[in-house]
C-alpha cells in the first residue's frame, strides 16, 4: 500500500448482546400483561404456548428470508419476492395501519388515567370509572401527538436515546422494582390473590368466551422480524442470530411471566381492569412501604415508553411504505420527502387517521370496550400479515431453492414444512379467538354480533385499501406512462424482475441477491443488468461478506447471463 492510499475502515460488526437487545425491547413490554393476569398462573402456560409455537417459527423464518434477501424494503422484499408486489404492498399497509390503529386506540387510554399522573390515587380510580371532561383531556394528548409527529418529520436522530433509554426506564427498572416489592408484600403476610398450585399451571376451559384475550399472547410476540435486517451486520451470522433470538426470547418471556404473575398476586381476577391495573399494582406494593406514591414514578416512566412509541410507529412504517410507494404504488402527493429525508405528508396523514380513530371512542358507550375491539383488530391484522410471510417462506423454498442464504431454517423441506405449518396455525387460531368477545369484558363491548361485525368491518376497509390502492396504481402507470414512479427511489428491483420474468415463479438461479441487486436502476425503472434465471455459477465463497468485491462478481455473472449493457 502506497504513502498516499487511504487505509480501508475496518468493518465495524454488531455484537450478539447488542442484537439480542434491540430484539428485547421490540417485542417484550408490560402493556399486555393486565389482559392476561386473568388467567393467572396458566398464564405462563399461554405465555410459555406463545413462545413455542409463534414466537420461534416467525424468528427462525425471519433469520433465513433477511440472509436470502437483505436488500431493502424487509417484509415487503420478501413477500414480494415469494408471491408477489400486490401482496407484498398489502403487508406494508397492513403494518401502517396496525400502527396507526396501535396509536389510536391509545388516546382514549391516557384520558381514562389522567389522574394518575397527580398524587390523588382515589381520585384517579374514581376519574377512570367515572371519567369526565375526557374529549378536552384527549384533545390535549392529541395536540401532544401532533407535537411530536412534527418533530418526527424534522428527523428521529433527536429521538434515539429517548426510544433506548425510555424502554430501560419504563419496562425493566419497573419490572425489577416490582419483583422487590412483591417479595417485601408476600413477607409481609399478604396472600396471593391467584391459586398457586401446579395444577392451576392447566388452563381451565369454560367455553371459547373465556380464551378470547389468548389471542393477545400471539401478538405480545410479534415484531421479532422487523431487526432480521441486521444479519448482515453479524460476523458469524449463521451462528450468532439464533442465539440472540433465542436469549431475546427468553428475557422477553421472563418479562411477560414476572410482569403478568404479579399483576394477577396482587389483584384478584374479577377486580383487574387493563386500563389501570399496572398503576394498582405500583400503589398497592408501595404502599408495603410506606410508598403509595410510587405509582406515580411508574405512569411518568410509561409516558416515556409512550414517547418512544410514538416515534417509532410514526418513522418506521410511514417510512417504509412511502419508500415503497415511490416505486409506483402511491400517488405522488404521498410520496413526499421533506430535506431531513422524512415522509412528511404520509406522517400527517397518519396523524390525521390516529386522531379520528381516537375520537371514535364516542360511538361505544365504553373505553375498555373500545380498546378491547381496536386491540383485536389489531392482533387480527398482524396474525394475517405473519400468514402471509409463511407463504412467501415456503414458496421461496421451492421457487428459489437455489439462492443461497446465509441461515436457513434446520430440517430441510420438512424443518420448512413444520415450521410453516405450526406458524400458520397458529397465527389463524388466534385470529379465530380474537373473534370470541373476552368473557371478561362483555358488558363492555356489548352483543357479540356487534363485536364481531366492528372487528370484521375494521379488517375488511384495511384490505380493501390494500387491493384497492395496488389495482389503482397498476392502471394509473399503465396509462399514464408510469408518472407515479420516482426514478430515485431507494428500492432494488425483485430478482424475478431482473431475470425477465412477470412474476415471481420457479427458477434455478444461484446467483446472491446481493450481486444481482449491484448497480441495478431502482424498482419501477426498466430493468439496467438481466441475469438468466437457470444460470449455475460457482458462487463465491465471500459472497456474503459485507466488503465482499460485489462488482467484480456482478460483472462476471452479467457476461455469463448475457446481460445487455
Amino acid at each position: 500500500m502506497g504513502k498516499n492510499q487511504t487505509k480501508k475502515p475496518q468493518k465495524y460488526y454488531m455484537s450478539t448482546l447488542a442484537l439480542t437487545m434491540l430484539n428485547v425491547v421490540m417485542i417484550a413490554g408490560l402493556a399486555n400483561d393486565p389482559q392476561q393476569a386473568f388467567y393467572g398462573l396458566s398464564s405462563v402456560t399461554y405465555f410459555a404456548i406463545g413462545f413455542i409455537l409463534f414466537f420461534i417459527p416467525t424468528a427462525l423464518v425471519s433469520a433465513e428470508l433477511a440472509s436470502g434477501w437483505p436488500q431493502r424494503g424487509g417484509i415487503f422484499r420478501w413477500v414480494g419476492e415469494g408471491i408477489g408486489k400486490g401482496w407484498a404492498f398489502t403487508c406494508l399497509i397492513i403494518l401502517w395501519f396496525q400502527s396507526t390503529f396501535n396509536l389510536g386506540a391509545g388516546m382514549p387510554n391516557f384520558a381514562a388515567t389522567i389522574m394518575f399522573f397527580t398524587p390523588h390515587y382515589q381520585r384517579a380510580i374514581q376519574f377512570l370509572q367515572h371519567p369526565q371532561h375526557e374529549i378536552l383531556i384527549m384533545c390535549g394528548f392529541i395536540a401532544l401527538f401532533w407535537l411530536v409527529t412534527w418533530l418526527a418529520a424534522r428527523g428521529t436522530k433527536t429521538f434515539s436515546n429517548i426510544a433506548k433509554y425510555g424502554v430501560i426506564i419504563g419496562t425493566f427498572i419497573p419490572l425489577a422494582v416490582m419483583v422487590i416489592l412483591v417479595i417485601v408484600w408476600l413477607c409481609q403476610g399478604h396472600k396471593p390473590a391467584m391459586p398457586v398450585h401446579a395444577k392451576d399451571l392447566i388452563p381451565q376451559w369454560n367455553g371459547m368466551g373465556t380464551l378470547a384475550l389468548v389471542a393477545g399472547v400471539l401478538f405480545s410476540w410479534a415484531g421479532i422480524d422487523m431487526n432480521a435486517a441486521h444479519i448482515k451486520e453479524l460476523k458469524h451470522p449463521s451462528k450468532q442470530y439464533p442465539v440472540s433470538i433465542f436469549f431475546a426470547g427468553i428475557l422477553a418471556l421472563l418479562i411477560f411471566v414476572i410482569g403478568t404473575l404479579i399483576i394477577a398476586t396482587v389483584i384478584p381476577a374479577s377486580k383487574i381492569n387493563i386500563l389501570d391495573a399496572l398503576f394498582v399494582t405500583f400503589h398497592d406494593l408501595g404502599a408495603t412501604i410506606h410508598a403509595p406514591w410510587l405509582y406515580m414514578l411508574f405512569i411518568y416512566a410509561n409516558f416515556l415508553v409512550m414517547f418512544a412509541m410514538w416515534i417509532t410507529n410514526l418513522a418506521g412504517p410511514s417510512f417504509m411504505l412511502g419508500q415503497a410507494g415511490q416505486s409506483g404504488l402511491l400517488p405522488k402527493w404521498l410520496q413526499n420527502y421533506n430535506k431531513h429525508g422524512m415522509p412528511s405528508k404520509m406522517m400527517y396523514f397518519q396523524a390525521i387517521c390516529v386522531t379520528v380513530i381516537a375520537f371514535l371512542v364516542k360511538l361505544l358507550p365504553n373505553v375498555e370496550g373500545f380498546f378491547v375491539m381496536i386491540t383485536q383488530t389489531i392482533t387480527i391484522l398482524y396474525l394475517l400479515y405473519y400468514i402471509i410471510m409463511f407463504v412467501a417462506f415456503i414458496r421461496l423454498r421451492y421457487t428459489q431453492a437455489n439462492r443461497p442464504r446465509s441461515f436457513k431454517v434446520p430440517g430441510g423441506k420438512f424443518g420448512a414444512w413444520l415450521i410453516t405449518i405450526v406458524g400458520i396455525a397458529s397465527s389463524v387460531f388466534g385470529i379465530v379467538l380474537a373473534f370470541y368477545p373476552p368473557t371478561q369484558v362483555k358488558k363492555e363491548v356489548g352483543s357479540g354480533t356487534v363485536y364481531d361485525v366492528t372487528i370484521a368491518c375494521l379488517v375488511g376497509v384495511v384490505l380493501l385499501v390494500a387491493f384497492g390502492l395496488y389495482q389503482l396504481s397498476k392502471h394509473h402507470n399503465a396509462t399514464h406512462n408510469n408518472d407515479w414512479v420516482n426514478a430515485d427511489n431507494k428500492f432494488a428491483p425483485y430478482t424475478w424482475e431482473i431475470e425477465g420474468l412477470k412474476k415471481p415463479q420457479k427458477v434455478q438461479s444461484n446467483v446472491p441477491t446481493d450481486i444481482m441487486a449491484k448497480d441495478q436502476r431502482p424498482m419501477g425503472v426498466p430493468i439496467k443488468y438481466h441475469f438468466d434465471p437457470n444460470a449455475h455459477v460457482n458462487v463465491p465463497q465471500d459472497w456474503a461478506k459485507a466488503d465482499a468485491p460485489l462488482e467484480k462478481y456482478a460483472q462476471a455473472m452479467r457476461k455469463d447471463s448475457h446481460s445487455d449493457h
